[in-house]
């Protein structure tokens, strides 16, 4: 090999090297939540803002209360109402949309909102009581609970005794996003009373804020998709790229010359 041909391989090496640096390395824009201004979108929040509406297997917290506590006490399911062993002692609302109180029986909820399952209770309860406006129903949603997983610290199933969760809560209570997560890719899978659904999101982006599925519902499936770079396996930062990318060009031109001089 000549002095000439030496020096081009050099300058190719060290071309090839630098531009695979730049491709293959996690830049900061990836990593960098929230880019740009925000913009007031006032339909965005009362759409973000209106009531959910129940589903399938989700739980209610429902208490009583009246001037004859002893009447009461027969409308309870039993057991404490801590969030720990609310799937116990809350009420599930079963594969027809019910949930089972004692003495007033299956009472359908799907679909209604936690005020309209409130009054509804109150109606049953009219046929108990001789005072039915002396009567205090409290029915809400025993927290909220979604999953987490892919490029994520704590991939798993997240139970937040909260009224709203927002992606960001959601993000952050599953170990944040990993170096190698796409921030500007996240999935919300979500099975509604519609079927199944999917909805992209982008946390890179301010405008995340209007988006109309910034806050999570229960039951939800979050997907967070990973870079190419992980795929590529060239490493996080421009120095463990370019160790990486080192040492497969050194096994190449050591087989190279290897396989020249035999």
């Amino acid at each position: 090999m000549s002095c000439s041909q030496l020096i081009y391989m050099k300058k190719l090496f060290f071309y090839i090297l630098f531009l695979s640096i730049l491709s293959s390395c996690v830049t900061s824009k990836q990593m960098t939540y929230f880019q740009g201004e925000p913009i007031s979108k006032s339909d965005i929040y009362k759409l973000n803002n209106e009531p959910y509406r129940l589903q399938v297997n989700d739980i209610l917290y429902i208490d009583i209360k009246a001037s004859n506590p002893e009447i009461v006490s027969m409308f309870k399911s039993g057991g404490e109402t801590s969030s720990g062993n609310l799937y116990f002692s809350g009420y599930t609302v079963d594969r027809h949309g019910n949930i089972r109180i004692p003495y007033i029986g299956d009472l359908n909820v799907l679909g209604y909102t936690e005020n309209e399952v409130r009054k509804k209770i109150e109606s049953e309860l009219t046929k108990f009581f001789k005072n039915p406006e002396l009567i205090f129903v409290t029915a809400k949603l025993g927290g909220i609970q979604f999953i987490v997983t892919g490029e994520v610290g704590s991939p798993g199933t997240i139970n937040l005794s909260q009224n709203q969760v927002s992606i960001i809560d959601a993000i952050a209570n599953a170990g944040e996003i990993t170096p190698l997560g796409n921030r500007s890719d996240v999935t919300i899978i979500r099975n509604s009373l519609d079927g199944v659904k999917k909805y992209k999101l982008d946390l890179t982006n301010i405008d995340v804020f209007n988006s109309e599925n910034f806050y999570v519902q229960p039951n939800d499936i979050i997907y967070v998709s990973p870079l190419k770079q992980k795929s590529w396996g060239t490493g996080t930062t421009g120095l463990q790229t370019f160790s990486t990318i080192v040492t497969i060009l050194s096994f190449v031109v050591s087989s190279v010359l290897l396989v020249k001089n035999l």
